[in-house]
């Protein structure tokens, strides 16, 4: 055991981004350590790669003179951070380690914004994995079928893949040669203290660390990405996508919605070169997938090789992902946290007339669910049923406010309170929901086991 010295330790390694990075780390034949306080199945998997995981936080765990990667989320009094820096110990934060494997490959792809990252990060690697590119990434969700968030399986590839994440403000140590700016809202309200504002100024500050013959795609139809452009008139790469707007270089036209597909003709300076079928539904995926397609053609990717794989994907783990099925009731399991992406994701099933559509509404963060109080009650409009679960406060302490019993109530009559556990919660949810339901569980939280915890309770009634 004591002979096992590792090149990098991970603090809380079965985090989603942790855990794609020690991944990569190891099929690169990396020696890898790390610690966390449960056995998931990130954990699992990167113990049958070789790592060496401890289950529960110690300066013990730390074997050797490792370097030590830990990420926001990692308190100053962990004591394996204490104990790091105690014995002088090379500490780095996840974005680092990120930087560091990113520029080892010519084509990095780099996927931002308020929303859609995971997605089309996402579909960009499965496209390129299923067209036989064979890609490294390092992705913030699970990609259906390829099962994994993180990989590199041909060391001699020119693409790298990364979802590059705004909250903490570590976006702007990337310099990726082709970037997607899917669309710029005010978020992460408790570091982004003035809103879209400073938002706007840390990309700002990204897109003046990239290098010249850098591309920027950009969804020309959100207004958060049009103040970036206005405010960055030297900055001449960027490269318009969009659905509405005329003047985009890659636009997609003739578009179909269906509750749970849809499609559209890809244009290239007005120009149609090939349809596009997707097997995930909504308007917003539709500007996902334009996105994605646009910076692989950028990238010198051929249309046809990609084409046939964008039916194919299912759509990442926990965005629109079915967790439930039972008395003709659909359970939909979406990782949405902030109103505009709850709004986009009950705006694809707005045709849906076979039954109610119910949102089962779990609050993330004190800061976010205070900050858009008024957002978060817009956009649940389209919805015939909602229940309302506790703040999953994701560390942070109520500072006052408004409760999720103040949401319910000021939601009207088709709302209700639950509070408690997701056991707890699901039992008396489960009695109100209707044969055709579509029910959606909203939350970065743990309100993920909704659909398992309700469909077992279908099978003890039995």
């Amino acid at each position: 055991m004591d002979s096992f010295s590792p090149d990098y330790h991970f603090i809380a390694i079965g985090g989603i981004g942790q855990s794609a990075l020690a991944r990569i780390l190891l099929l690169e034949g990396k020696k890898v350590s790390g610690s966390d306080i449960s056995k998931s199945k990130y954990v699992k998997n990167l113990e049958e790669l070789g790592a060496k995981i401890f289950i529960g936080h110690s300066g013990d765990n730390i074997v050797g003179s490792p370097v030590v990667v830990i990420s926001s989320a990692i308190k100053d009094d962990n004591p394996e951070l204490v104990e790091a820096k105690k014995r002088n110990l090379k500490i780095i934060h996840r974005s680092d380690l990120l930087k560091i494997i990113s520029d080892n490959y010519p084509c990095f792809m780099g996927f931002s914004g308020t929303h859609g990252k995971t997605t089309t990060s996402g579909l960009c690697a499965y496209l390129l994995s299923k067209s036989g590119f064979k890609p490294a990434y390092a992705i913030g969700g699970i990609i259906p079928e390829i099962n994994t968030n993180g990989d590199c399986e041909d060391k001699n590839t020119p693409f790298f893949v990364a979802e590059l994440d705004e909250s903490d403000g570590t976006i702007v140590k990337y310099s990726p040669k082709f970037l997607l700016i899917n669309n710029l809202e005010a978020d992460h309200l408790d570091f982004y203290k003035n809103g879209l504002d400073d938002i706007l100024k840390t990309f700002t500050r990204l897109l003046n660390s990239l290098k010249s013959d850098a591309k920027v795609l950009i969804n020309l139809d959100n207004k958060g990405n049009l103040e970036l452009i206005k405010n960055n008139p030297d900055f001449k790469n960027f490269i318009g996508c969009a659905i509405e707007n005329k003047s985009a270089k890659y636009r997609a036209e003739n578009i179909e919605l269906d509750v749970l597909s849809s499609s559209f003709d890809l244009c290239v300076n007005n120009s149609p070169i090939g349809k596009i079928e997707l097997s995930i539904p909504g308007l917003h995926n539709i500007s996902n997938a334009l996105g994605v397609a646009s910076m692989l053609l950028e990238a010198g990717v051929d249309f046809q090789a990609i084409k046939p794989y964008f039916k194919t994907f299912s759509g990442m783990g926990r965005r629109f992902q079915k967790s439930a099925e039972f008395n003709s009731i659909r359970v939909i399991d979406d990782y949405a946290h902030h109103p505009q992406e709850i709004k986009a994701t009950l705006e694809a099933v707005k045709n849906y007339k076979d039954g109610r559509v119910v949102a089962i509404f779990q609050p993330h963060r004190y800061s976010r669910f205070q900050g858009f109080y008024e957002d978060f009650l817009a956009a649940f409009d389209s919805t015939d049923y909602v229940a309302v679960l506790d703040v999953y406060a994701a560390g942070e302490k109520f500072q006052g406010g408004k409760t999720p019993e103040d949401f319910a109530s000021d939601l009207g009559a088709k709302a209700k309170y639950f509070e408690g556990s997701i056991e707890q919660a699901a039992k008396n949810i489960f009695p109100k929901l209707q044969k055709n339901d579509i029910v959606f569980t909203f939350g970065a939280g743990d309100v993920t086991k909704m659909g398992e915890v309700l469909n077992g309770l279908h099978l003890l009634e039995k």
